[in-house]
């Protein structure tokens, strides 16, 4: 196929500041990865944007497998609130409150519920 350019599962992409790696990061209003390495601001580096992660999340708060997560840009973690943030993954193990971290599937959007 002449116009396949990459499996996605690893992008090179440029964050607006400093990532850690291991830490999570968002693209423009869409696109959600997390760093292998370090990158610093306005460097190309690698980002994963499939596959199953750890990350940290809210403390003082219990997730179910299945939960749909969300991206909390200004703490660097992942919540169960949709309402102005961004649907990152889904929760594939159970996270207890409190715990610091949850491992999810990135990119397994589900719809919301209606």
């Amino acid at each position: 196929m002449k116009n396949f350019v990459q499996p996605g599962d690893t992008l090179t992409l440029t964050p607006a500041a400093n990532v850690a790696a291991g830490a999570g990061y968002l693209f423009g209003a869409g696109l959600f990865g997390v760093a292998t390495d370090a990158v610093a601001s306005g460097t190309p580096g690698e980002f994963i944007t499939e596959g199953v992660v750890t990350l940290a999340k809210t403390s003082a708060l219990a997730i179910d497998v299945g939960d749909r997560v969300f991206w909390v840009p200004g703490s660097s973690a992942v919540n169960k609130t949709s309402a102005a943030q961004v649907c990152i993954g889904v929760a594939v193990a159970a996270a207890a409150n409190p715990s610091p971290t949850v491992k999810i599937k990135l990119g397994a959007y589900l719809p919301a519920a209606t």
